[in-house]
């Protein structure tokens, strides 16, 4: 925290809670950069395919459990299985409309470059060989941005599924076009982290939250020539006037202090307050607001018998990490504010709301029991190598990441056809760019997608040879696939 205020760089901004600067913050951040979302962060539906088709699965499974348990029931009272499931349409309606299947209305918040959906309905269409649920699906994308939603749609694997895709452009947690009870099926990916979160603390017998204002370096300063008109567009989150001058969110530079929560602005106060009691003083806690509208929102939108809600994100539900000071509240991706999920905390409040039936697990598990396999992801892969860490340069570890996918891709195939993305960094000798660039070029198509990708201990097993020429030690690899979660992990919240 800055002290002297003579010494701070040129402040733009006065002191807000961090929840509603990081709200400002996603506004430029996507306004300016949402074109280049993947130079930022990836996330584990970018190009990979293993969480869509978990998904997918888990849906296809639970949709025919739920058909026949219905069919005992409606036998057992002398109704058809399509007389019970379809609503009705009024007395005018046809005897054949009548005994129409009732659609499948599947909801994507946040669908980032399409993808997700993409592997969701292709593998649910492949696994479907009665037509008994795909014909039925109706798969809503749901985002803020007009641009997001746009490149979602343009995602040239689903083309093949147009007919059962529509966008829809507003706030993921208040949908004013979505009926009541409408829903089966809510997906939130890598969303909850985006959405508004404070950051709340106990001390001296008050709850306090963190305060944040904004300042840019110095050096940035010099080369805004027009500084009032640079305050305003920032202000006002005018981004026609901000891509005109130089990129600005990574040179922002942020105070800190701490005020009493103003509890008129903060919902669910009670849960809130409950769950700050089994924390010491003084420890930061991850409230995260927006994730609570969003299990408040699927409350209203999903059918008694729904599927329900699942959310994946990195965070924990352990209290002896929640209480530990150290632990990485947020993280800052090309400028914007990313918190890890308390989903302590968000289980609480859907029980707050009603909601009896939750649970939480690694995503990793949640993937592996779909494939009835270990998986591990790539990047979990590469730290088991001997040399990763720290004391490699950027470009070393560049040339790991390729070498390592070279040799995974000897074995693995993938069903889809995604050309790897990874730009080389010019600071790197000039020989070693010419020797990776021939790598890339040699990566097949149908190879690993990404470098945010699930393996399974058989592909990893079938690249022993390949990877151990490259250093790997394939006993610690093992271990790996079978080590228990990290403190904080991307986890799986599901509800219904």
């Amino acid at each position: 925290m800055l002290q002297d205020a003579d010494a701070l760089p040129q402040l733009i901004g006065d002191f807000k809670p961090i929840d509603q600067w990081q709200t400002h913050l996603n506004r430029l951040f996507y306004g300016l950069r949402g074109n280049q979302l993947r130079s930022y962060y990836q996330t584990f539906a970018s190009a990979d395919y293993r969480l869509a088709h978990a998904l997918a699965a888990d849906y296809y499974e639970r949709v025919i459990a739920r058909g026949k348990a219905r069919g005992k029931g409606q036998e057992a009272r002398g109704k058809t299985s399509e007389e019970e499931s379809t609503p009705s349409l009024g007395p005018l309606a046809s005897r054949q409309e009548s005994h129409r299947p009732s659609p499948l209305t599947v909801l994507e918040l946040g669908p980032g470059n399409g993808n997700l959906a993409a592997c969701f309905l292709s593998h649910l269409k492949t696994i479907d060989k009665q037509g008994a649920v795909y014909p039925r699906v109706h798969y809503v994308m749901v985002d803020w941005e007009q641009p997001i939603l746009d490149g979602a749609l343009a995602h040239p694997d689903l083309a093949a599924h147009r007919n059962h895709v529509e966008i829809q452009c507003g706030s993921i947690e208040q949908l004013t076009g979505m009926v009541d009870g409408s829903v089966d099926r809510i997906i939130c990916n890598e969303l909850w982290n985006d959405l508004p979160t404070k950051l709340m603390a106990k001390n001296a017998g008050d709850i306090e939250e963190e305060y944040i204002r904004p300042n840019v370096s110095e050096s940035l300063h010099a080369k805004i020539r027009d500084w009032s008109a640079f305050v305003r567009a920032f202000e006002a989150k005018d981004v026609d006037v901000l891509k005109t001058v130089p990129p600005f969110l990574d040179d922002l530079v942020w105070e800190k202090e701490y005020r009493k929560v103003e509890w008129k602005d903060v919902p669910f106060r009670k849960t809130i307050t409950e769950h700050l009691k089994t924390i010491d003083e003084q420890v930061l806690l991850p409230v995260n607001l927006g994730a609570f509208a969003v299990v408040k929102e699927a409350q209203r939108l999903l059918a008694p018998d729904a599927v329900g809600l699942s959310a994946f994100d990195a965070g924990t539900a352990e209290m002896q990490v929640l209480n530990d000071p150290d632990k990485p509240c947020y993280g800052q991706f090309g400028g914007q504010y990313n918190f890890m999920i308390n989903f302590a905390l968000v289980e609480a409040v859907a029980k707050h709301l009603g909601i009896a039936r939750t649970a939480i697990e690694p995503q990793r598990e949640f993937v592996g029991r779909s494939l009835n396999t270990n998986v591990l992801t790539l990047m979990d892969l590469l730290a088991t190598h001997p040399s990763a860490g720290p004391t490699l340069e950027p470009w070393e570890q560049d040339r790991l990441v390729l070498k390592t996918i070279k040799a995974l891709n000897e074995t693995y195939e993938s069903p889809y056809l995604r050309r790897f993305e990874f730009p080389l960094p010019t600071n790197m000798p000039p020989d070693e760019r010419e020797t990776l660039g021939a790598i890339l070029r040699s990566l097949k198509d149908n190879g690993v997608p990404d470098t945010v990708a699930y393996l399974t201990e058989e592909e990893i097993t079938a690249a022993h040879k390949d990877l151990g020429a490259i250093g790997y030690d394939i006993d610690t690899i093992k271990m790996a696939l079978g080590a228990p979660p990290s403190p904080v992990e991307y986890c799986h919240f599901n509800c219904r």
